[in-house]
């Protein structure tokens, strides 16, 4: 049976239409790249995460309504989302002959999880502002870094 719940269905889309969007943008320069974790996986963290923080509200709610009070805590559900995506972001990072690799693609998954959050709890002024910067960092920096030449010989290899 469906449950009913506080947050209304379009704002439920639209949340986690966002996170599905902004995680489509993140991945799209992962996948352009050939790295790990590209479109898929990107759009999936985002909507898990935003997922994850609706469904917090939404038992916080009924917590609420049922007993008057909550003992929930909902910063525990945001720590929660942010240790399983480190843990798929520490995935992804490989160490070998003294090189670390795909560091980029690491910070990319846990920002896109933080956006995901972001996205879930309707603050898309927040979501949106971090995806911009996010975009900015893997183009714009990318672009200043192979002007500097720093992608032949450097330690970390991402891209």
């Amino acid at each position: 049976m469906w449950e009913e719940t506080a947050t209304p269905t379009f704002d439920i889309l639209l949340r986690l239409g966002a996170a599905a969007v902004a995680g489509m943008i993140l991945g799209i320069d992962r996948e352009a790249r050939g790295k790990p974790a590209g479109l898929r996986t990107h759009i999936l963290i985002a909507v898990g995460a935003a997922a994850t923080t609706l469904v917090g509200f939404e038992l916080y709610r009924t917590a609420i309504e049922i007993s008057g009070q909550s003992r929930s805590d909902l910063l525990r559900i945001i720590e929660g989302v942010i240790a399983a995506v480190g843990f798929l972001a520490a995935g992804v990072i490989i160490n070998g002959r003294g090189e670390v690799h795909n560091m980029t693609s690491a910070a990319n998954i846990w920002i896109c999880g933080a956006i995901g959050i972001a996205c879930g709890g309707g603050y898309f002024t927040i979501a949106g502002i971090t995806l911009a910067l996010a975009i900015l960092v893997l183009t714009g920096l990318y672009a200043v870094e192979r002007m500097l030449g720093r992608k032949n010989g450097s330690a970390t290899k991402d891209g």
